[in-house]
């Protein structure tokens, strides 16, 4: 199979992304024929050397970047069917699916996703709707609410609100009042907790609205849970599913609890401290609330007509044991300590067979978007 790995991007998980990739490059079948497309932070594309492949497979301690290669720069092609997509250097890059190791801004967010759809290449993940309405965590919560399934408590603020200075004071009055400190203020469509900070007093809370602000339009404040953090990983398809085809039935894998040693699960914590938290599979709940758990997982996976693959985040309230929804990531982290692949691998589907289980999923839901009119 003509592999496509698309990996860098145009946003503050651009690192991130690099990380994801390479261990996928490790941990794909070597039956696969992979090209790599590299997006520069300013987001150009480029098709990346077959030799950067094969050391990144070869040497554990190489390390992704983006080769920003003029003559090898990627032009993307609508209309002339999938072998003919990625143009670069005077010929077209094999393609029969692409995994888009992306995450945030411009890769999880719907925006490439839907460049594939109109490209027609087959591609895994969640689809253009899917994939907005999770990267827009105010959109994720009133269709999760919607579906029944409880999220926490929160304000949802944007820069035309603020732009007005007596309209601020009033609903940063009316947040607090409402939902009261410690507060939890983040960014609504940015990832890896960029931007997000915790406020216990007003002029944190200050602080934290600045600092969101320059991620993102739209603001979340949100009550601060005393809430031990759970994950669930899921894969499958939730609008054409067929028990004839077991990648696309929907499985809930973990779930999985972490324990920051930080305040919060914040971006050091995941990526910059090697012990910045503590991964429990499965987590130490009793078999009943696990169950609960996978299939809230699956109901809001659903509710945003999910497919090919998502990590689904809860908090369970500490004093009262209530299991609130928190978000979903369509592109979770792929590195070697992620989360995604461990609940997976815990359930039995190690690395290399997750990965060749979206490919799959991918074309399987390709194939079925191909089967439907378009015209008359």
């Amino acid at each position: 199979m003509n592999v496509v790995l698309l990996y860098g991007g145009k946003s503050g998980e651009h690192e991130i992304s690099l990380l994801s990739c390479a261990s996928v490059i490790r941990n794909i079948s070597a039956a696969h024929n992979v090209s790599l497309i590299s997006i520069s932070k300013d987001g150009k594309w480029y098709l990346e050397d077959s030799s950067v492949f094969e050391e990144v497979r070869s040497n554990p301690g190489a390390a992704l970047c983006v080769h920003e290669d003029e003559s090898r720069e990627v032009k993307v092609s609508f209309g002339q069917g999938k072998d003919r997509v990625f143009f670069s250097g005077g010929s077209y890059i094999p393609c029969d699916v692409v995994f888009p190791v992306l995450h945030g801004t411009y890769g999880e967010d719907g925006t490439v996703q839907g460049v594939f759809e109109m490209a027609g290449v087959p591609f895994a993940g969640c689809g253009t709707l899917a994939s907005a309405a999770a990267m827009d965590k105010e959109t994720a919560k009133i269709l999760l609410k919607s579906a029944g399934i409880p999220v926490v408590p929160y304000v949802c603020l944007t820069r035309a609100q603020i732009n007005s200075s007596s309209l601020y004071d009033s609903l940063i009055d009316n947040a607090v009042e409402t939902l009261g400190f410690p507060l939890f203020v983040k960014p609504c469509a940015a990832g890896s907790s960029d931007g997000a900070s915790l406020a216990r007093n007003r002029k944190e809370l200050s602080f934290a609205l600045m600092e969101a602000f320059t991620w993102d339009n739209k603001v979340l404040i949100e009550k601060a849970v005393d809430a031990r953090e759970v994950e669930c990983s899921v894969t499958g398809n939730s609008v054409t599913a067929h028990p004839d085809s077991s990648c696309t039935v929907l499985k809930a894998y973990g779930p999985g609890e972490i324990v920051p040693t930080h305040d919060f699960y914040d971006y050091d914590a995941k990526y910059n401290d090697p012990d910045g938290a503590e991964l429990k599979i499965p987590a130490d709940f009793p078999a009943e609330t696990l169950e609960q758990i996978r299939e809230t997982a699956k109901k809001a996976y659903s509710a945003l007509n999910s497919s090919g693959f998502a990590r689904v985040d809860f908090f369970v309230d500490r004093s009262t044991g209530e299991i609130y929804l928190n978000e979903i990531n369509t592109i979770p982290g792929f590195t070697k300590i992620s989360m995604f692949p461990k609940m997976c691998e815990a359930d039995g589907l190690d690395y290399s067979s997750l990965i060749d289980y979206l490919l799959e999923e991918g074309i399987e839901n390709f194939n079925a978007r191909q089967s439907l009119c378009t015209s008359r």
